[in-house]
C-alpha cells in the first residue's frame, strides 16, 4: 500500500510539473509574439508627406521668345510641349548641371561666331540639344557639338579624314552650322523654321509645310524628335537664363573655367604629337583635349596645308612662338 500511494503521489507531482511547464511555455510564446509585433510596429517608417520636396516646376512665363520670335504659348499643345521639356531638364539634375558647367567654357567660342554671322544668340542652345556640348557620336555616325554626318560636313567645307576631322573643331563646326542656318533662313525667312530644318532637313521640312498647308513651325505635326526639338531649346534657354528659378543653385566657382590659349601654326608634317606637346609645356592628353579635331598621333600634311593648334597659355612654361 505504501508503494502504491508513493506511485500515485509521484504521478500527481509529475502531472503538476508538466502542466506548469505547459502553462509557462504558453506565457513565454505569447510574450514573444506580442513583442515581435510591437517591435515591428515601432520600426515601420512613418511617411511625413508634409516634408516631401517634390513639386512641379514653376509655371511658364506669360510670354516666351525664341530667336526674337514670339512663341504661341497660349496654344495648349505648345505650352504642354515646353512644360514637358522643362520637367525632363529640371528633374534630370546631373545632365542639366553638366550642361550649365560646360556652357561657361564653350559658349565663349560659339557666341561670337553666331553674332558675326547675324544669327540669333538663342541658336547656341541648339548645340546643347544636339550634343550636350560634348563631342559625342550618334548611332547614325553624326559627330561633334553640332552632330554633322560625314557627307554633310564635307559639303559645308569641313575636312574629314583619318588624321583631321573638323567636325570636332568647335569654331569651324560652328561656322559650318551657321552656313546651314543662313541658307535655311534665306529659304524660309523665319529663324524657328531655320532651326527646325537643322534637325529634319530642308527637303523634308518643305514637304511638310506644303502637305499640311502651314507656314510656321508651331502649326506643324512632325515626328517626335523634331516636334520636341525647338521646345527642348526653349526649355534649355529658360533654365540657363535663370537656373535658381528652376532649382539649380550653382556657384560661379562650380562652372568649368574658360582657358586662354595661343595658336601655333603648323604647315608641315608632325611625326608625333606627344613630342610636339612636350615642346610647348603640355602633355599629349592636354593637347588632344584642346584640339580634338586631331584624330591621330601624327600628321602627314603632304599638301603643306596650314593648321592652327591651340596651346593653353597657363601651363607654367614659356615657349618661343617663332619655333
Amino acid at each position: 500500500m505504501r508503494i502504491k500511494a508513493k506511485t500515485i503521489n509521484l504521478f500527481i507531482n509529475n502531472k503538476l510539473i508538466l502542466n506548469t511547464f505547459f502553462v509557462f511555455s504558453i506565457i513565454i510564446l505569447i510574450y514573444i509574439i506580442t513583442n515581435l509585433f510591437v517591435f515591428s510596429k515601432k520600426e515601420e517608417p512613418k511617411l511625413n508627406y508634409k516634408n516631401k520636396n517634390v513639386f512641379s516646376p514653376v509655371q511658364l512665363p506669360k510670354s516666351i521668345t525664341f530667336s526674337e520670335e514670339t512663341v504661341p504659348i497660349n496654344n495648349f499643345d505648345i505650352a504642354e510641349g515646353i512644360d514637358r521639356e522643362l520637367l525632363v531638364n529640371t528633374f534630370w539634375h546631373s545632365q542639366t548641371f553638366l550642361q550649365l558647367k560646360r556652357a561657361n567654357r564653350y559658349f565663349r567660342y560659339i557666341e561670337p561666331i553666331l553674332k558675326k554671322n547675324g544669327i540669333p544668340d538663342d541658336f547656341k542652345y541648339l548645340a546643347i540639344v544636339e550634343s550636350g556640348l560634348s563631342n559625342v557620336t550618334s548611332p547614325a555616325g553624326a559627330v561633334g557639338f553640332w552632330q554633322f554626318l560625314k557627307g554633310t560636313a564635307r559639303e559645308l567645307g569641313l575636312e574629314v579624314n583619318s588624321e583631321i576631322d573638323e567636325r570636332y573643331h568647335i569654331e569651324k563646326s560652328t561656322q559650318a552650322a551657321c552656313d546651314y542656318f543662313l541658307e535655311s533662313y534665306e529659304k524660309y525667312e523665319n529663324w524657328t523654321l531655320a532651326a527646325a530644318s537643322y534637325n529634319i532637313g530642308r527637303r523634308r521640312l518643305s514637304e511638310e509645310l506644303v502637305r499640311q498647308k502651314a507656314n510656321n513651325y508651331y502649326d506643324l505635326l512632325l515626328n517626335e524628335e523634331t516636334a520636341r526639338y525647338i521646345f527642348r531649346a526653349i526649355a534649355t534657354k529658360l533654365i540657363f537664363k535663370n537656373p535658381s528659378k528652376y532649382g539649380f543653385n550653382i556657384k560661379e566657382n562650380d562652372l568649368y573655367p574658360f582657358f586662354e590659349t595661343t595658336e601655333v601654326k603648323v604647315d608641315s608634317s608632325v611625326s608625333h604629337f606627344a613630342d610636339f606637346a612636350n615642346k610647348y609645356g603640355i602633355n599629349y592628353k592636354i593637347l588632344k583635349i584642346f584640339n580634338p579635331w586631331l584624330r591621330n598621333h601624327y600628321l602627314t600634311n603632304k599638301s603643306k596645308k596650314e593648321y592652327f593648334i591651340k596651346i593653353p597659355v597657363n601651363t607654367g612654361r614659356s615657349f618661343d612662338e617663332d619655333e
